[in-house]
């Protein structure tokens, strides 16, 4: 699996790595981008054994609110199947690890979680990388990590967790610092089994009955804006081991390839920045949020449309500015130092985490050459 298949004759400053679920926890967490939620009762098999889903690096599978209870049994058999075929077809040299997206699977609840695991085979976990736990709480946590553990010893394979934060405990201002500290503390000796934390930024709405609309962000409505600014105080700090996805933007229109020819040169940062009309209202909203995601430290994105998983990606990339600073960051013994670009200071020490990051998704996401080429290797 790599990132922007999609474009092969974009031409990097830097190429993005390959990787597949056996990576190195500490890269494979930055690996995700743009998360594609879907039913576990869809039918996606052929299209990931015909490589039709090039632009789709990791999805969820869900078995708690994309589908009615009554149909979580044949969700539970449509993924099982879908994971037999996988590893099937892998083990006949058909297709590579790498050629399928990393798959998750999001539970209803820790039964529901108990139960399923136990129908799970070697083969099946040979090709997925883990479980979405959601409404995660202090008092579910170690219940949900304690089975995962398990699994991943009995199988003798180390499956991933992605918990989501939502719900009152964490959306109300009263309680949500005290279950967030509780949170983090009961969690951390799971550490090397949580790949991502994810934010149910609808979830959080819901509770105070408010909606983004399109020409807006998740950060224009206040509570939702403070849960997760408590979240990241407490998720993304500079000494912790943890990645953050932002939440999902729930807008979506079609568009054609030519709309965004004209755009190649422009300044496409300026121009969200002051709410020029881009694309579409739904796409420019989804860019401008993801710019707001990065500059607040989110990594990745939730997504709930195939089509918004090119816009995403690209926005992760690294221009070439920001990848000259973190080198000559991490690569400097001290001190302030003017930028290659002479636009800029730059100090090691408290410069530091934000270059590593830096470095991180330069590998994962690559290095184009400047703004303007988001668009570019958007086209394909």
């Amino acid at each position: 699996m790599k990132h922007h298949q999609y474009n092969p004759n974009y031409k990097f400053v830097k190429e993005p790595i390959e990787f597949d679920k056996n990576s190195d926890r500490n890269i494979l967490q930055y690996c995700l981008g743009a998360t594609l939620y879907m039913p576990g009762t869809k039918k996606i098999l052929d299209k990931i054994l015909n490589k039709e889903m090039s632009d789709i690096t990791s999805m969820v599978m869900c078995f708690e609110d994309a589908i009615q209870e009554k149909d979580l049994e044949k969700a539970e058999i449509n993924v099982l199947e879908h994971l037999e075929k996988l590893a099937d077809t892998i083990a006949d040299n058909k297709i590579l690890l790498g050629d399928i997206p990393l798959i998750f699977l999001r539970v209803r609840n820790v039964n529901q979680f108990e139960t399923f695991v136990q129908k799970l085979t070697n083969k099946h976990i040979r090709v997925l990388s883990g479980f979405v736990f959601p409404k995660f709480y202090s008092d579910n946590a170690v219940e949900y990590l304690k089975i995962l553990e398990k699994t991943s010893l009995n199988h003798n394979v180390h499956l991933y967790c992605m918990p989501i934060l939502e719900g009152k405990t964490i959306a109300y201002l009263e309680t949500r610092k005290k279950e967030l500290f509780n949170l983090k503390q009961s969690i951390s000796k799971y550490k090397d089994y949580i790949l991502n934390i994810r934010v149910g930024g609808t979830d959080f709405s819901a509770l105070f009955g408010v909606r983004r609309g399109i020409n807006s962000s998740i950060y224009d409505i206040l509570t939702v804006r403070d849960t997760l600014s408590d979240i990241l105080n407490f998720f993304n700090r500079s000494e912790d081991d943890y990645i953050v996805s932002a939440p999902v933007w729930e807008y979506f229109l079609a568009y054609k390839k030519d709309d965004l020819k004209d755009l190649v040169n422009d300044n496409i940062h300026k121009s969200l920045v002051y709410k020029s009309s881009i694309i579409n209202d739904a796409i420019d909203g989804l860019l401008r949020e993801v710019i707001l995601d990065k500059a607040n430290g989110f990594i990745g994105k939730t997504i709930i449309h195939p089509s918004h998983a090119k816009f995403v990606n690209a926005m992760q990339a690294v221009t070439k500015e920001e990848y000259d600073d973190a080198m000559q960051i991490l690569g400097d013994e001290g001190g302030v130092i003017k930028s290659a670009n002479t636009n800029k200071m730059n100090e090691r020490k408290p410069h530091r985490s934000w270059a590593l990051r830096i470095e991180n998704r330069a590998n994962v996401f690559g290095v184009v050459k400047n703004e303007s080429d988001f668009i570019k290797l958007i086209l394909s």
